[in-house]
């Protein structure tokens, strides 16, 4: 309810006004980043302030992509020129159900950036059911879209996209096939891109978009050194300063260890956004702590925490920053401001390293504040 609701309008009008090659990716881009910010961030958050943000976070990407969408055709040649040809080409099929002639037929077709015919009419209507938020009914069409083109790059990226929104549903999800789907659209688009470019002929212009939502799938599938892979590749396509790819980017850096790396992407990022205190804020405080910059990471939270003065894992943090201060009170007053069963997550290891994933300063002075307050032995 949370994609469909802040994202249905959205969607709808960039169907209606841009060209299709380039707003296909942009539903599941929305719907990563925001999954990140509060999946990892903020796993406790209430749904009001996630709809709060997610308001936020519509017209920041609104702005992004009417940017992409309107250098993309001046800036094709440079863009193209710029991408380091190391990926494989071989595409990877989720199933082994296509009959042999049509095995033939995906290694003789070109690569397809562009629907037509009988594939354009399923496509808008895949497209349709997205923005109603039939994600089902949607992924259904995909994958026929799949097996009837299936060298048709965002027929593979929309069944993606599908296939991550109903994941979130799931209680037990598996984001693999989702990113099987990204790995053959990735596959095909940098085939498309080795091509001699035809008058007329659409090409893939958004690459450096699958890699960030690979990345970003990979991210929420325990796969960090490889969504890191992807996210750097994202960073050199994108060829300029993009505050999307700067947090997540950050976010990989960080579940690599990387902290001073994930330290400046971060500080980048706030900088391009500054006038919108957002959750990744919060994981940009961390990892100054970790680096041994209390104040800044003081400074940082203490922004945060007038934004979202309620999510526990912002109480937790400002407690722990508090109790590294020497601010022992006051750190314990907050900590146990945190409603109890919520609180324990704070004792759990499995919590602080696999849920939010918390730097390892941060959860050894949580874990002592945790005793002080008599939550663990």
């Amino acid at each position: 309810s949370f994609f469909n609701s802040n994202c249905k309008d959205f969607e709808k009008s960039f169907i209606e006004k841009f060209p299709v090659q380039m707003t296909l990716q942009y539903s599941l881009f929305l719907f990563i980043a925001l999954s990140i910010e509060f999946g990892n961030s903020f796993s406790l958050l209430s749904q009001s302030k996630v709809q709060i943000r997610s308001s936020t976070c519509l017209s920041e990407k609104r702005q992004h992509m009417e940017t992409s969408i309107n250098t993309t055709s001046t800036s094709r040649r440079e863009f193209a020129s710029a991408i380091p040809i190391t990926l494989a080409s071989l595409i990877y099929f989720p199933t082994s159900s296509f009959a042999a002639d049509t095995e033939t037929a995906i290694a003789l077709d070109p690569v397809q950036a562009l629907p037509t015919g009988d594939i354009k009419k399923l496509f808008n209507e895949g497209r349709a059911f997205e923005s109603q938020g039939n994600m089902a009914a949607a992924q259904r069409l995909y994958s026929k879209i799949t097996k009837l083109a299936p060298r048709f790059i965002y027929g593979w990226s929309q069944l993606g996209n599908t296939q991550v929104a109903l994941s979130s549903l799931d209680p037990n999800p598996t984001l693999d096939p989702a990113e099987k789907s990204y790995s053959i659209a990735i596959d095909l688009c940098v085939e498309n891109r080795k091509e001699e470019e035809k008058f007329g002929v659409p090409r893939c212009n958004d690459l450096y978009l699958l890699y960030l939502n690979r990345g970003s799938l990979r991210m929420n599938n325990k796969m960090a050194k490889e969504a890191l892979v992807d996210l750097e590749m994202a960073d050199k396509l994108r060829a300029k300063p993009d505050a999307i790819i700067l947090q997540n980017r950050a976010r990989a850096r960080e579940l690599n260890g990387l902290y001073a790396a994930a330290d400046r992407d971060y500080t980048v990022a706030i900088s391009m956004t500054s006038n919108e205190v957002s959750p990744f804020w919060l994981r940009s405080a961390l990892v100054k702590f970790q680096l041994g910059d209390s104040i800044g990471a003081l400074d940082l939270l203490r922004r945060v925490e007038n934004r979202f003065p309620e999510a526990p894992e912002v109480r937790a943090a400002l407690a722990t920053l508090l109790s590294a201060k020497g601010d022992e009170i006051v750190a314990q007053r907050k900590f146990l401001e945190i409603p109890d069963r919520q609180r324990l997550n704070y004792i759990d290891d499995n919590y602080l390293h696999n849920v939010v994933s918390w730097p390892p300063k941060m959860i050894e002075t949580v874990n002592n504040l945790a005793i002080k307050v008599g939550d663990k032995q």
